[in-house]
């Protein structure tokens, strides 16, 4: 290990590490110390460009907290979230695609009734959201949980504004696969940027937004879980989604009503959307 140069001490280290305590480890251990060796070949940094980057991620971890995390947040905006997503969900041809979870799930959410307003109080307009849950041999999957949750109209979730849960809930598809709900619209909004990973957003020459989405979680016996996000046609950033989530498969549209008598069969008095997608599971792995 002496008299090593910028070459040879990649193969010390690498041979440093092989005495992990499984195979695994030894394999990301020696992949990681190859690839970070590479990329500090490539770029060739000075020293005051390596402590600017001990000091980007000595902030990125300080501004982490219970209620935030700012390296899932620097793992999205870079892609690697998507990236693991996408190896990690390699479904057959024609189960819905999946994308990144995103940060404001709550587990302790409410389970309502189907054609329910999870959006009651808050205001925008109103929107019917409706679809389907089927298996890959097309058979609908009555019993399913449809966890749906989005923003309100100005890009902001009720966690965000520490308000009552809203916006957000768990319903069960009927014999027929099917489930409905009320809410209002949501619209697209930028990712929190007022840390570190908001500097590395601007000096890329990058926005920070997210582009117009709905939120699902599908869950059902001998299925695999979906989680995934239906997008709108139309919105500015469909092609430059800051977290890169956006497939083809999972973009549609509003179709716009005016007042009468919606889908569910109740009276609506003002001008409304309906969301209509229908969604097809994946069978389980098996270990």
């Amino acid at each position: 290990m002496r008299d090593l140069n910028e070459i040879t001490i990649t193969d010390e280290v690498v041979g440093a590490v092989a005495g992990g305590s499984n195979d695994r480890i030894r394999r990301i251990s020696q992949a990681l110390i190859r690839h970070l060796h590479n990329f500090v070949r490539e770029v060739e940094p000075s020293q005051k460009e390596w402590e600017q980057g001990i000091d980007f991620l000595t902030q990125t971890g300080q501004m982490c907290s219970d209620v935030r995390q700012e390296f899932i947040l620097l793992s999205d905006a870079l892609g690697v979230s998507m990236l693991v997503d996408t190896i990690n969900h390699r479904h057959p041809d024609g189960a819905t695609e999946t994308t990144v979870f995103g940060p404001f799930f709550v587990e302790d959410r409410q389970e309502f009734a189907l054609g329910a307003n999870i959006s009651e109080g808050v205001p925008g307009v109103p929107l019917f959201v409706s679809g389907t849950v089927k298996d890959i041999a097309g058979s609908p999957i009555e019993g399913a949980t449809v966890d749906s949750w989005h923003s309100d109209d100005e890009g902001f979730y009720d966690v965000q504004k520490g308000h009552d849960l809203a916006m957000r809930g768990r319903f069960n598809t009927d014999a027929g696969g099917r489930f409905w709900f009320w809410t209002v619209r949501p619209k697209f909004y930028p990712i929190p940027n007022d840390g570190p990973v908001g500097k590395m957003l601007e000096a890329q020459g990058r926005h920070p937004f997210r582009p117009e989405h709905v939120h699902f979680m599908i869950a059902a016996p001998d299925q695999e879980t979906l989680v995934t996000h239906v997008f709108i046609d139309g919105d500015p950033y469909l092609d430059t989604d800051v977290v890169f989530g956006v497939k083809n498969s999972l973009v549609t549209g509003y179709r716009s009503c005016t007042p009468g008598i919606a889908p569910d069969g109740k009276n609506v008095d003002l001008p409304y959307l309906v969301l209509d997608y229908d969604f097809v599971l994946s069978p389980e792995k098996i270990p």
